[in-house]
């Protein structure tokens, strides 16, 4: 099911058609004219526009929910639409509005959630076959938090099952296509697949996910997106499906630095955050390791992307940071095991053949990690905290490439050997961050090379340096200039 269905558990109205399903003639001539991105010029324009009464929060939902109608059929980035709520929610907000409530910079702003999260009136699927509703619960702080904020919700998009995957590749609930090659599906990035498929492509204002090892920051730069990596802690993630209570966090996936600044001020109450100056910023380049791998499209952009900072007055300092080669020990220790402990041996087991066969094998590691071992495990990532404060002393942050690799052809990845490969690669860069306690970014810099596909640049800075974080990627966004978006024509 990847839409609202007639039996109307999900609150949602008419259902919308599921990806890659056969179209009726009227859907066809629908498409003919598909509406703008009411989004395109960024949130902090489109509230300017809202208060000044030159839109709605009403119109805005309509337009997206049509783009949505129009465009995922193909892109298949939506678990399930919920056309009445969101409507219901935009007229509500358009009242108080006109009432003289105003909520902050995300008031009417149409978002999507990732579906790990409960949401009141639907049914949490955690992109699996299993029923895993008891362990998500009611709808919970963050989306909450959504609310209050004036957000209207207009559906949940599609993960990777239990959110353990880096590539995309879901089989028990598809595979969103990445917007950027209409003619060949690639690699949208996972565990946050559909959010950052439905950002991409103009299906909402932005879109929440959850990065455990990469699962923001990895969709982002193979989307062309900006992914903002939250702190463990700063977001509660109570409703959500707990993946791994050691590394879960919770991050928006945006069109640029500008609109996560925004969503950030939006959901924590703090001023909007504002670009640090580049000039005296000291940036660590860690050498070796995060280098490693790099596809020359990738090295290209970031080494243009690493001049461009320099010339405008950053230093850029080569550090060591070998303990990052230690998450390919850890990862597969703990992850594994604190999911198993969650979903409980006895449902996992009857459970196991209708899981992704990958994600399946991976989790079934967890049933036999001892103690010793995953304790170990859990005592290290304590130690590599403080590490990774040592290695920060005296920087502003660490810049790398996001991912080594381009978002390859989903079809090269059929092979079980080559999708291992592909999925220790894309998150080599990423997964350190979560080991470190780390806060961090990640800014499309595709448009620095010479290639047609996404690429990211990596930002990492201390636990809870969110707003630092932010303050230098708005400053980066203003020096590289904002990227294309991509080309949707092949989707209608």
């Amino acid at each position: 099911m990847a839409h609202a269905v007639k039996a109307r558990q999900d609150g949602a109205t008419d259902s919308l058609p599921a990806p890659h399903s056969p179209l009726t003639n009227f859907e066809r001539h629908s498409m003919t004219a598909l509406p703008p991105d009411p989004l395109a010029s960024g949130i902090a324009a489109y509230g300017r526009d809202l208060r000044a009464g030159k839109t709605t929060a009403e119109a805005a939902t309509r337009a997206y929910l049509d783009r949505i109608k129009a465009l995922d059929p193909k892109l298949g980035a939506f678990q399930l639409v919920m056309v009445k709520q969101a409507l219901t929610a935009a007229k509500a907000i358009d009242r108080l509005l006109a009432a003289g409530t105003d909520l902050g910079p995300l008031m009417g702003v149409p978002v999507a959630v990732k579906d790990l999260f409960a949401i009141e009136g639907t049914k949490a699927f955690a992109g699996t076959k299993l029923d895993v509703a008891d362990l998500i619960g009611g709808e919970g702080s963050f989306v909450r938090m959504l609310r209050r904020a004036g957000c209207v919700i207009l559906g949940k998009t599609k993960t990777v099952e239990f959110a353990l995957g880096a590539t995309g590749i879901s089989k028990p609930r598809g595979t969103p296509w990445n917007p950027w090659d209409a003619k060949v599906a690639r690699l949208p990035g996972g565990s946050s697949s559909g959010s950052a498929v439905a950002t991409a492509a103009g299906l909402c204002g932005f879109a929440i996910g959850s990065d455990t090892g990469g699962s923001v920051r990895i969709p982002a730069a193979l989307c062309g997106l900006f992914g903002l990596k939250t702190t463990v802690g700063l977001w509660a993630t109570d409703g959500v499906f707990p993946l791994s209570p050691t590394f879960d966090t919770i991050g928006p996936l945006t069109k640029s630095a500008a609109d996560a600044a925004q969503v950030f001020a939006g959901l924590t109450g703090r001023p909007v955050v504002q670009a640090a100056p580049l000039d005296g910023l000291r940036l660590g380049r860690p050498v070796g390791y995060f280098f490693d791998n790099l596809e020359k499209p990738v090295a290209q952009a970031t080494k243009k992307a690493l001049e461009k900072l320099a010339k405008a007055g950053a230093s850029i300092v080569d550090i060591e940071v070998p303990e990052a080669a230690e998450r390919a020990k850890i990862f597969p220790v703990v992850l594994p095991v604190e999911l198993v402990a969650a979903l409980g041996r006895k449902r996992f087991k009857a459970g196991r053949r209708k899981m992704d066969p990958v994600v399946g094998s991976r989790a079934e590691s967890g049933l036999t990690v001892g103690a010793p071992e995953y304790l170990h495990a859990i005592w290290r990532t304590r130690d590599l905290e403080k590490i990774a404060e040592q290695r920060m002393a005296g920087l502003d942050g660490w810049i790398t490439p996001t991912s080594p690799i381009l978002p390859a052809p989903v079809a090269d990845l059929e092979d079980p050997e080559v999708g291992g490969k592909y999925a220790r690669l894309v998150t080599q860069n990423t997964q350190p961050g979560n080991l470190f306690r780390q806060s961090g970014t990640s800014t499309p810099i595709q448009h620095l090379g010479d290639g047609d596909l996404p690429i990211g640049l990596q930002l990492l800075c201390p636990g809870f340096a969110e707003e630092r974080a932010l303050s230098i990627a708005l400053a980066m966004e203003e020096l590289f200039g904002t990227p294309p978006a991509p080309n949707l024509k092949g989707f209608v």
